[in-house]
């Protein structure tokens, strides 16, 4: 299976190296010197990483025959993407893949029915999770312990506790819904995962 594990950004000085937007709760072994990686659109890659750094408080990468700025500039907004075993499960067992995660049905506390999960949308500063509504409309979810409680994989479900209102304002065909409530704290919140490819 193949998931998203990076987002390339902006060139980072004259020497090939870009800044990178992580969607890994795993980046150093993913995202480690030597990794070969698959590229959205495909035409891109796949990339080698040939070095990578922090630098104040953001990942850079330098990839093997991108030797210059200009080389850089042309990767920005590239997806990464690496293979991963389908079985495979974060070693955090509050973290989920989006795989494990799609499908689900998704009910409130007392059982009754908001929908499916149909994708989980990584925000810059929070995860959300996209759910089918039964009347065909979506409802966006911040993907949070305060709202979203348990998870249960074995019986394929998500309970939701969503604040008044918030399942109020789905419209047919239109995503709505979703605040930030300021608990993200980037690509992949406390219980985000990698972003299918």
């Amino acid at each position: 299976m193949q998931l998203v594990v990076a987002r390339i950004g902006r060139a980072h000085g004259i020497k090939g190296e870009v800044t990178v937007e992580v969607r890994t709760d795993e980046p150093e072994r993913r995202l480690a010197p030597g990794a070969v990686l698959t590229t959205d659109p495909a035409d891109a890659g796949p990339l080698t990483i040939a070095t990578g750094r922090v630098h104040s408080g953001r990942l850079l990468l330098r990839f093997e025959g991108v030797a210059d700025r200009t080389a850089a500039e042309a990767l920005r907004n590239i997806l990464l993407v690496a293979d991963v075993d389908p079985e495979a499960t974060p070693e955090d067992p509050e973290e989920y893949y989006d795989h494990q995660l799609a499908d689900l049905d998704v009910v409130l506390r007392d059982g009754t029915p908001v929908g499916r999960v149909a994708e989980v949308a990584h925000l810059p500063y929070q995860d959300l999770l996209v759910v089918a509504r039964p009347d065909g409309g979506e409802a966006l979810i911040p993907f949070v312990t305060e709202i979203v409680p348990e998870i249960d994989l074995d019986a394929q479900r998500v309970v939701v506790e969503p604040p008044p209102g918030l399942l109020d304002v789905t419209a047919g065909g239109g995503r709505d819904g979703g605040s930030d409530d300021g608990r993200g704290d980037g690509p992949e919140d406390r219980r985000g995962g990698e972003g299918p490819a």
